[in-house]
């Protein structure tokens, strides 16, 4: 049996056609036209006002922290189970990570400890979306606007995704998106941050590409490094999110399918179907190993990789990664929910490229292995 990775992207479309004219034309460069109509389109996806694209969903971040003039000493409450872009992000300034739990069943911060955190040196919410479900963001929006506080919104995972009828992505007063590979659209490697305020965007432009001045290009007052996109990248970004649509109904129908096939194995929990703000995206299919089963996610990659088949463990919480704890970060903190889904958590494969005989071929082997 052939391997079935985790991922594989579909890149069937126009990819091929952008990239020749790339090459045909020489615009290769961040310079050429379809950096600027892919920062539209996606923009306008998620109707936003600007979108400025960037090397990856981690510059992304950097970006849209350092454009919200963080600092040393600010606070921002974020979620624990998340990748570690996101604390990186805010600990690159010099400010500070204050983590909260995730709900269970959703896999989201616990929108309700959001509050208690909050101190004078509090200055924003960052909202990570996790997986396949928006975070509430009703009550997000409500405790930012009591509290004079910033949202980044970290939509990496969101594409075509919405919140009661609105786009993942128009929530923050910034918000970023990733391009990586595993992403509905994808750009090999890409970001972008969007946003509906002029300056932001500006500013956004300029961290972008080492803060050349327009008056005087070689001449700094500010550094930043170089983060420019492409147009090879978004000639394959544009090509993607023409069928933006078609990948979210297409992921879907693997959800769907895997819920079928695995829902009666009582030693597992499966991602919720929906909530009553969303449908569930399934950017990855995500199971939970229940408590009575002696067997942690690393077990089950194992045992999955024995029959040819790629899996990836959940997130690692940030309290509990050592590099924080070294510089003295989150001293005897502990988030239960979140430190269960990093033991017990892992995702199937469940890229756009998938078969629906790799499909049944996955249910198979999860079948068996929890016989």
């Amino acid at each position: 049996m052939a391997f079935i990775p985790v991922n594989e992207p579909l890149l069937n479309g126009n990819e091929k056609k952008y990239l020749c004219e790339c090459i045909d034309t020489g615009w290769i460069s961040s310079e050429g036209p379809f950096v600027r109509e892919f920062e539209e389109k996606m923009a306008a996806r998620v109707s936003r006002k600007h979108g400025i694209a960037v090397t990856n969903g981690t510059a992304a971040l950097e970006i849209a922290v350092r454009a919200l003039k963080l600092k040393e000493g600010d606070e921002v409450i974020m979620p624990t189970f998340t990748i570690i872009s996101c604390a990186y992000a805010v600990t690159q300034v010099g400010a500070i990570p204050v983590l909260v739990d995730s709900d269970d069943k959703t896999f989201n911060m616990k929108v309700e400890d959001i509050e208690a955190k909050i101190t004078p040196k509090t200055k924003a919410i960052m909202v990570v979306h996790i997986y396949g479900l928006p975070v509430d963001m009703d009550p997000v929006l409500e405790i930012a606007r009591k509290h004079n506080l910033r949202i980044i919104e970290d939509a990496a995972e969101m594409h075509g995704q919405t919140y009661k009828g609105r786009p993942c992505g128009s929530f923050g007063d910034i918000s970023i998106f990733s391009f990586y590979p595993n992403k509905h659209v994808t750009t090999g490697e890409g970001g972008m941050v969007v946003t509906d305020d002029d300056e932001l965007a500006e500013k956004c432009r300029s961290l972008r590409n080492l803060c050349f001045q327009r008056s005087a290009r070689y001449v700094h007052e500010e550094l930043s490094g170089n983060y420019r996109f492409t147009n090879l990248q978004a000639a394959v970004g544009l090509a993607q999110l023409e069928r933006l649509d078609e990948f979210v109904i297409k992921k879907r129908q693997i959800g769907k399918r895997y819920t079928e096939g695995l829902r009666d194995i009582s030693d597992i929990s499966l991602p919720l179907a929906r909530t009553d703000y969303a449908d569930n995206i399934y950017w990855v299919y995500g199971i939970v190993i229940s408590d009575d089963v002696p067997m942690d996610n690393k077990e089950l990659q194992k045992k999955l990789a024995e029959n040819e088949i790629g899996s990836r463990t959940f997130f690692w919480c940030m309290h509990e990664q050592p590099v924080y704890q070294e510089m003295g970060l989150f001293k005897e903190e502990t988030y239960p929910n979140a430190e269960r889904l990093a033991r017990k958590g892992l995702y199937l494969p469940s890229g756009l490229a998938i078969t629906d005989e790799q499909l049944e071929t996955v249910i198979g082997v999860v079948r068996k292995i929890f016989s």
